[in-house]
């Protein structure tokens, strides 16, 4: 089945589709040139548009993907991005919204189904109107002809070791019985039998990165050496194929940061470090800040699944061990992106609101860590993929022997 990726970002949605040997990705569509160059990069023989989904009229989307789509993958936007002008209705109104742009995607390729991904708080947000905004996407896609399904699904129930929760639309032509996968993994003292199936163990933060190069703040490399075996099944399944270890840059931490994350233990952030070595205001000649943000420079625990990884990641997480932040490398190994997988664009860049506020709109990309924290977890996204596959295979021999 041919896939198709839109809001590709990096490609981690569709490179877990193509973890199953019944898809295809034939391209993607992105508005960053970084992200699109390492999608690119890593599904070669695919064809990527590069710009706004808007500014490609329906003729060109269709002269672009020959091999029409089976299948179209996306994450639009919904609430708070609107493109509509203000005067033009509700902003929380997904249809004012790059949604839109993924119903044009249904309307000119018809396929097979559609999967969206997205926020969880989704569910629960309306419009001005109060009218639920899950309710509206349903209501678009079930006018393109779909059956159309919703739920939340958590990582950690297919061995992502990472809690984290994604909002899955399915669309669908014909009807499905069982939409979403079953979970197929527990974490540390929930329940490793359901339904008399037993349940893989998720694996944790330090099973995900313990093989990777032992590097301190300010070291490693764009490509180094792996230095150790692998010691688990996932480290072994993250190296497959792979002769080196790629985008293994540690955050270049002042003296003083490296003497704060030392002094921080397993679930300490910022606001629990000693006073003398919390922030400094900015321009501020040495004087402490008086803001302290929980979430901020949090010390990750070895022996569970890593919280959330966010585009912004780079500040929110430090190393269970080191005293430094994770590196690219190690977000891409929690996010089950595999070591060949590599990512293109510089780590980090200048904020995007000072990019915007001083008018440097060219310098405005997704650096390495936003591509990462952005994508869909590959593993995350195969087990929905393997989930379809079997219902979609299963309704076509139905049709063939009837």
């Amino acid at each position: 089945m041919n896939v198709l990726d839109s809001f590709a970002g990096a490609g981690g949605f569709s490179l877990g589709f193509s973890m199953h040997p019944d898809y295809h990705i034939v391209g993607g569509i992105e508005l960053d040139a970084w992200a699109a160059e390492t999608f690119e990069a890593n599904h070669p023989g695919t064809r990527t548009l590069v710009g706004p989904i808007e500014s490609f009229s329906d003729r060109k989307l269709r002269a672009a993907f020959t091999d029409r789509p089976d299948i179209i993958l996306g994450g639009p936007p919904c609430q708070g991005f609107s493109i509509a002008n203000r005067k033009a209705g509700d902003p929380k109104d997904p249809r004012n919204s790059l949604f839109r742009e993924f119903v044009r995607l249904g309307r000119v390729f018809e396929p097979e189904v559609m999967v969206m991904e997205n926020v969880p708080n989704l569910i629960k947000a309306r419009t001005h109107g109060g009218e639920l905004v899950i309710d509206i996407i349903r209501r678009e896609l079930e006018g393109l002809g779909y059956h159309v399904y919703h739920t939340i699904l958590s990582a950690t129930d297919y061995g992502v070791p990472q809690i984290r929760k994604r909002l899955f639309v399915i669309a669908s032509e014909r009807p499905l019985d069982n939409p979403f996968p079953t979970p197929t993994h527990y974490v540390e003292g929930q329940q490793a039998v359901i339904g008399g199936r037993v349940l893989r163990r998720c694996p944790t933060l330090w099973d995900a990165i313990s093989d990777l190069p032992d590097i301190e703040a300010r070291e490693g490399a764009p490509v180094m050496e792996y230095t150790m075996p692998p010691a688990n099944d996932f480290q072994r399944a993250m190296r497959d194929g792979s002769a080196h270890v790629y985008n293994h840059t540690s955050m270049k931490h002042s003296a003083r940061m490296v003497e704060r994350f030392a002094s921080m233990a397993w679930g300490d952030s910022t606001t629990d470090v000693p006073a003398h070595l919390r922030p400094q205001r900015r321009n501020g000649g040495g004087e402490l800040s008086d803001k302290a943000y929980d979430q901020n420079n949090r010390r990750m625990s070895a022996n569970k699944p890593c919280h959330t990884i966010a585009a912004s990641f780079y500040a929110n997480f430090v190393h269970p061990y080191k005293h430094r932040n994770f590196t690219p490398r190690e977000g891409a190994r929690i996010q089950t992106f595999p070591d060949t997988f590599v990512f293109k664009g510089l780590p980090t860049v200048v904020s995007h609101k000072l990019l915007q506020r001083e008018g440097r709109h060219d310098e405005k990309h997704l650096c390495q860590y936003n591509q990462i924290g952005n994508a869909v977890p590959p593993y995350l996204a195969r087990a929905v993929a393997s989930n379809l596959s079997e219902q979609l295979i299963e309704q076509v021999a139905d049709v063939r022997a009837w």
